[in-house]
């Protein structure tokens, strides 16, 4: 393989508007906010990423300004200059900096997919050169839809209804206290045959045990990080209890955190978000555990732009992401997006790898130009 010289690394700040927002147990917010991160190499190959930053830290601890602060004045001097002759070097370049995973993986990002093209090779394969021969790409990743929490179970049916009618096959549905049992039942009742999920986003506690044991009876895919968003303790108390399988995302940051939650027995399904765990090389090295130990994953959204959602889908192509993800087709999010083609969904409830080398879809300069006057003009602080 090539090796890659990094001669400079832009950023952008951007806000794009959402086709719809997404309400979930901490809120929501009105735009789509990111920082891009755009790499260029000594041979003039140029290289994405996406740091899914949100404005508030709900989510996440990071937040635009934070992000931006560590990129501009740690991490962009950290990589300018270097070769590799692979991106899991990268994360030995920023290792002096604790923490901000969101903004570590945007760069990290943009150079898999600069390396990927300077070697001719589409993203998917990029990170399948690096596991066993027996990890070959798919070439697509099946795929479900998120459902935010509506006024009513009424309008959570109808448009539950209207992402069956387009081709999702699996439903996650947000919850919270409050808003949780009853609304599970009324969909299942409804649609007894879907792969149904539940989303907590850390809103409940280990004393609401006896509440969610009232899920069992709803023949759940699972429920996802239903306790604190730092917690594996008290997961390993709750799994227990529950015939549902627990899914933990916010819990898991390196695959030491999912080696230890499996041991301890806190969950059964693993949610892996790229970004939360700072790139793509720590993604595959928990790939590598969740395939040895036979555990379910899948590969969850921050509602990412075509460049974030181009990279996680060459990644959930990968055989051992063996559950529906959370990458829906771009229109669900954007129109336009700042990136050609659109993915879009297929008939199977998939969404086909982009072609071509890297993440495979083009990005429309002007579409950045314009998500990051919007930024500019809705957060004139950042």
């Amino acid at each position: 393989m090539k090796s890659i010289t990094i001669e400079t690394i832009t950023l952008y700040e951007i806000a794009m508007p959402l086709v719809e927002t997404l309400r979930t147990s901490f809120g929501e917010e009105p735009f789509k906010t990111a920082i891009l991160v755009e790499v260029t190499t000594s041979d003039s190959v140029t290289g994405w990423g996406e740091v899914s930053t949100e404005i508030n830290p709900g989510y996440s601890s990071e937040t635009m300004g934070t992000a931006i602060h560590v990129l501009r004045e740690f991490l962009v001097p950290a990589l300018v200059g270097k070769t590799i002759g692979s991106p899991t070097e990268i994360p030995a370049l920023m290792s002096s900096v604790r923490g901000h995973p969101l903004a570590k993986h945007g760069a990290e990002a943009a150079v898999w997919d600069a390396w990927a093209k300077t070697n001719g090779l589409g993203l998917a394969e990029a990170f399948a050169a690096h596991l066993t021969p027996q990890d070959a790409p798919r070439g697509f990743a099946r795929v479900g839809v998120s459902i935010g929490i509506k006024p009513s179970i009424d309008e959570t049916i109808a448009v539950i209804q209207k992402r069956v009618d387009q081709g999702y096959s699996r439903i996650k549905l947000k919850i919270k206290p409050g808003w949780d049992v009853d609304v599970a039942r009324a969909v299942r009742q409804r649609f007894p045959d879907i792969l149904l999920m539940l989303d907590a986003n850390s809103a409940y506690t280990l004393a609401d045990a006896h509440h969610l044991k009232q899920l069992d009876d709803l023949n759940l895919l699972m429920i996802e990080q239903p306790l604190g968003y730092h917690d594996i303790y008290e997961h390993s108390k709750l799994q227990p209890q529950l015939r549902t399988p627990v899914c933990l995302d916010e819990s898991i940051h390196s695959a030491d955190d999912l080696r230890l939650a499996l041991d301890l027995g806190a969950c059964r399904i693993l949610n892996l978000k790229p970004c939360r765990v700072s790139g793509y090389t720590e993604s595959l090295e928990i790939y590598r555990v969740c395939v040895e130990r036979g555990i379910p994953l899948w590969v969850g959204g921050m509602m990412e732009t075509g460049i974030g959602r181009a990279s996680n889908l060459a990644f959930a192509s990968l055989p051992g992401v063996t559950l529906p993800c959370d990458i829906s087709a771009t229109e669900r999010y954007f129109n336009p997006d700042i990136t050609e083609p659109p993915f879009v969904l297929r008939s199977d409830s998939t969404i086909a790898v982009a072609p071509g080398a890297g993440i495979g879809v083009d990005v429309v300069r002007e579409r950045v130009d314009t998500a990051a006057a919007l930024w500019r003009a809705e957060y004139p602080y950042g």
